[in-house]
């Protein structure tokens, strides 16, 4: 706590909050479902799946769990690959139709934000937007506990097993915005990595940045002594800013992804590598669950929201599509460049934590040495060569930025000030690296 980065601000927050689920984490847990759901004492559940899962090993296991433990379920699977308020709403209206007595889901953040955000529909109706901060959104409280949530991961990077946070497309807006509230935080999370060992390499490279820039984001994220301080404790949310807790599982998941992202992707068979890299999902999403995100995320919100005509080979969803960690990775390294100014010893930290060539660097040379090492490490799994390498160009950059301006508790968080100029200089700077 005598950290010098967490030094007391007389106008800012004095304390923060830890918290996260119960976790079970180990291959083949998923096979614990049905006992560590029945002792919540529940009978019912709805299961929450995608389409692309329904049929699938993953979920038979689910089932077979559940039937072996006397627990009943009914299945919802209208769930969309990056998810929006009208798969909520329909996932809300069954859980009213299918009276259960606590959720559980199979998938990856999208089957797990649909969910989460499902529910609050279900206690207390209304439209995903009515619940967003304003200006956006209507800020409407969530006054109630919510239904227990069984959270069951299927893949290695998006950690929302362990946030209290749901990320949803709003149609209306067409981008994405984050719900927030301690109470979305899922109940118990079972993180088998077992889950991994059939997902292709563009998938794990894809959610390995996810992973990556939770982590770094986090740890280098404004401190929460830098935050306003909160009239009512119980109003706190867990996006709080770096704070010691965050910092610890931050470091750990960064390390993980230097030592073992090039692994995972480029040798399927190589599971110590794809266990570490769940693990490391994990520990950023419990790290970025206590302290928010800042730029690479705010910005790839702009991405989604203009892409146009992009296909991405592998996913067998509807075009346009951009994966998601492939739109956060696509900026990092132009963003990091910039944000090191503003905590560049973290920067510096975090660059040898991924195992970058640090020989001779000083503080002052910090963005760099972090942007090589991420640009190394696109290269190393065949990532896009920046937003160009999706779709955009120079003439994008004013509207991407009119986009992601609106994503104000991120850009709140990075340790930089940014305004709208600045987040076009940087989609400028992220056309190409190489």
């Amino acid at each position: 706590m005598g950290c010098q980065y967490f030094a007391p601000n007389s106008d800012g927050a004095d304390s923060f909050t830890v918290a996260m689920p119960r976790l079970t984490v180990g291959r083949g847990t998923l096979h614990e479902l049905g006992e560590r759901t029945a002792a919540l004492g529940v009978s019912r559940i709805a299961l929450f799946t995608d389409p692309h899962l329904l049929d699938g090993p993953l979920v038979a296991i689910a089932k077979d769990s559940l039937k072996k433990a006397g627990i009943s379920y009914t299945i919802f699977s209208d769930i969309r690959v990056e998810p929006d308020d009208e798969s909520v709403s329909r996932g809300a209206t069954f859980l009213k139709q299918a009276p259960c007595d606590a959720i559980v889901s199979v998938g990856g953040g999208s089957v797990i934000d649909t969910a989460k955000a499902s529910l609050i529909l279900h206690n207390q109706g209304g439209q995903p937007i009515d619940y967003l901060a304003p200006p956006i959104g209507a800020g409407k409280a969530i006054t109630a506990p919510l239904l227990p949530h069984i959270a069951c991961p299927t893949t290695s990077g998006t950690g929302s097993e362990c946030t209290s946070i749901s990320v949803l497309r709003i149609n209306e807006l067409n981008t994405k915005f984050v719900i927030a509230h301690p109470s979305l935080l899922p109940t118990l999370a079972i993180v088998d990595p077992q889950v991994c060992d059939s997902l292709p390499s563009n998938a794990i490279a894809s959610t390995g940045f996810d992973l990556c820039c939770h982590a770094l984001e986090c740890y280098t994220a404004r401190a929460y002594t830098q935050h306003a301080k909160i009239a009512s404790p119980t109003a706190r949310q867990y996006i709080q800013g770096a704070n010691p807790f965050s910092d610890i599982a931050a470091r750990e998941a960064i390390q993980i992804v230097g030592r073992y992202l090039e692994r995972g992707v480029n040798d399927a068979s190589d599971t110590q590598a794809r266990d570490q890299l769940m693990w490391g999902a994990t520990l950023a999403g419990i790290a970025f669950g206590n302290s928010g995100t800042h730029l690479p995320h705010a910005m790839s919100y702009g991405i989604t929201h203009l892409m146009k005509d992009i296909t991405t080979v592998g996913y067998p969803v509807k075009d346009p599509f951009v994966p998601h960690g492939i739109s956060v990775i696509v900026t990092a390294p132009a963003i990091f460049r910039y944000t090191a100014d503003g905590a560049p010893t973290r920067h510096l930290d975090s660059a040898r934590l991924l195992l970058a060539d640090d020989k001779g660097a000083t503080p002052d040379d910090a963005g760099e040495v972090l942007a090589s090492r991420l640009i190394h490490l696109m290269k190393a799994t065949q990532m896009p060569n920046g937003i160009g390498g999706i779709g955009f160009n120079k003439a994008h950059t004013k509207a991407l930025a009119r986009s992601s301006i609106r994503q104000g508790r991120a850009i709140a968080n990075a340790p930089r000030d940014s305004n709208l100029v600045d987040l076009e200089n940087l989609y400028s700077n992220a056309l190409s690296y190489w």
